[in-house]
């Protein structure tokens, strides 16, 4: 067996066994339209994420999470004393349920300290591959001088954001400058028919002598060329570069100094061809070569050039002055608008699906439901109410006047809907008998066993069988009522070649199980038993109830910068 790179820890070979659970609407809770696809879903991040998968998997486009560091300190509102090995087994369980939500073009967001941070960022690489890191985003969070005790021995200023692509097809958002042709001023003119014609790398080459050609520098324009050293990561990253590298470099001992090498069949411009020149004197190593103006670009009224992504932002200005942003207090761990507003803008588009799972106050939510995103938001003490639900109701009705309400030009409008997350649905009698929960009604146990067997809950309106969906001739029916010879045998008259029916009951006669071929009879709850963990309420990372702001409650914050 192929040995691979991991990391292990206490409890990782025992995956945790996770209840999908059904989620319940709750219209007094929602606010605003509800057709804008947004969700707030109170409850445990690990049962959502999982009641999440069937309808989501595969569309976010941007994930963004700020779990508890496991710094070893309490926070206000999250316990974040965690034991090591507890910490990484349930962020692994988070992060593999997350994977299967992003979006094959999407990006995975995560914010985190040294405390855990390289930790994580082998559990990341398992998780998504190594090949789909793309870099860590060191973020400066606040001034030494300001906020830390003064018997800390270490200055911890920086966080970090490991930044995950799904697939290669995930592209970033990058900020562009208009470069025009000023740079695309040169011109080569061959004075002399070539000394010598080769063949490198299954490229034919015309080679120049020093006094065959002149390069003349003039206005800038379309036809000019643009002169680029061949050296550093120029040689490992375009055709060009490599080209030199593999077949140029070292032949001024064979062609001498100075010389002109015309390539055809290489570059991406209107040329058929592109000049490399050598070093031009003894002891020189480097050379150049001469590119047009890409085709893509020729066309264009301006030419703009893609800036790479810094990997430092100082944030710190921001992060002292947000403890009141979206007019709730949250003072350990608040993320400021400004810094989702540049993560969402970096990796999301409008109209695009972002999540964040840890939402805390309500931050993301509220920059992306600011920036035209739509969002799925989840978090499981009462500040699901008190912060994340008061501050994007503001959001939505336009009172919200802080943050980037004004960068992003946001007015108000919108909506969402609120989910509670269902109960357990299966628990243990006096007698310690599995039964059905009797919190849920005849359409949520249908809803929730169509969930736990992987089939889509969509009630046809005209045959009552036909409640949830497999493929396109498989359905589910979940029901209490008894089952009898009768009963069945007139679903059975109903069904339509080629379908096939699995009929979750709760009682039915032993003899009636293989009655029909295209007929599976399966009784609730024993068929679901083994599938998972029930009565769990809650994988804590873990988090507590915070108290509720008060009106007129001062902002303690320092004034920075």
């Amino acid at each position: 067996m192929r040995q691979k790179l991991e990391l292990t820890w206490a409890g990782k070979d025992e995956p945790l066994k996770v209840e999908p659970r059904i989620l319940l609407y709750d219209a007094e809770k929602s606010h605003g339209a509800q057709d804008t696809g947004n969700l707030l879903i109170h409850g445990d991040n690990l049962l959502a994420l999982k009641a999440l998968e069937k309808k989501y998997a595969g569309q976010v486009k941007c994930i963004y999470i700020d779990p508890p560091y496991n710094t070893g300190s309490a926070f206000e509102h999250y316990d974040d004393n965690m034991e090591h090995s507890t910490w990484l087994n349930l962020m692994y369980a988070r992060i593999r349920s997350l994977y299967s939500l992003l979006a094959d073009d999407g990006f995975f967001c995560c914010e985190i300290d040294d405390s855990e941070g390289q930790y994580l960022k082998i559990v990341l690489d398992e998780i998504f591959g190594r090949n789909n890191y793309k870099t860590t985003l060191y973020v400066r969070v606040r001034y030494a001088e300001k906020t830390l005790k003064e018997d800390m021995k270490f200055n911890k200023e920086i966080e970090q954001i490991h930044i995950y692509q799904k697939t290669s097809t995930a592209i970033p958002n990058q900020e562009t400058e208009n470069v025009g042709y000023e740079k695309f001023v040169y011109q080569i003119e061959e004075t002399s028919p070539p000394q010598q014609k080769i063949v490198l790398g299954g490229k034919e080459v015309h080679i120049f002598q020093h006094g065959q050609y002149t390069i003349k520098e003039e206005a800038p324009s379309a036809e000019g060329l643009k002169e680029i050293w061949a050296s550093g990561t120029i040689l490992d990253g375009n055709s060009s570069g490599r080209f030199f590298r593999d077949y140029l470099t070292g032949r001024y001992e064979e062609d001498g100094y100075g010389v002109l090498y015309k390539v055809y069949g290489i570059g991406d411009d209107s040329l058929d061809y592109r000049y490399f020149t050598g070093p031009k004197r003894k002891g020189a190593t480097k050379g150049k070569y001469y590119q047009g103006v890409p085709k893509a670009k020729l066309n264009q009224k301006e030419l703009v050039k893609a800036k790479p992504i810094s990997n430092f932002y100082d944030f710190a200005a921001n992060f002292g002055n947000c403890r009141q942003e979206g007019t709730v207090s949250f003072r350990a761990g608040k993320k400021p608008e400004a810094l989702l507003n540049m993560l969402l803008d970096f990796f999301s588009n409008p109209g695009d699906l972002v999540l964040d799972s840890f939402l805390g106050s309500g931050t993301t939510a509220a920059v992306a439901q600011k920036m035209g995103r739509r969002w799925i938001g989840i978090e499981m003490g009462d500040h699901a109410y008190t912060h994340c639900k008061t501050r994007l109701d503001k959001v939505i009705d336009g009172e919200d006047a802080g943050g980037v309400t004004k960068a992003t030009g946001w007015q108000g409008g919108g909506g969402y809907r609120f989910y509670e997350l269902a109960p357990t649905l299966i628990l243990r009698d006096a007698f310690g008998e599995a039964v059905i929960s009797d919190q849920y009604n005849a359409e949520q146990l249908a809803a929730a066993v169509a969930l736990h067997e992987g089939y889509t809950y969509q009630p046809d309106d005209e045959v009552f069988w036909k409640q949830a969906v497999g493929t396109e001739k498989s359905y589910l029916f979940t029901t209490t009522r008894p089952i009898t010879a009768a009963y069945l045998d007139a679903i059975a008259a109903e069904m339509q070649p080629g379908e096939f029916l699995k009929i979750a009951a709760t009682s039915f006669p032993p003899e009636l199980a293989k009655a029909h071929k295209r007929i599976a009879l399966r009784q609730i709850p024993e068929m679901l038993l083994a599938k998972c963990a029930f009565g769990v309420e809650n994988y804590n990372l873990p988090i507590v109830d915070p108290p509720t702001m008060e009106d007129g409650e001062e902002d303690e914050t320092d004034e920075i910068g």
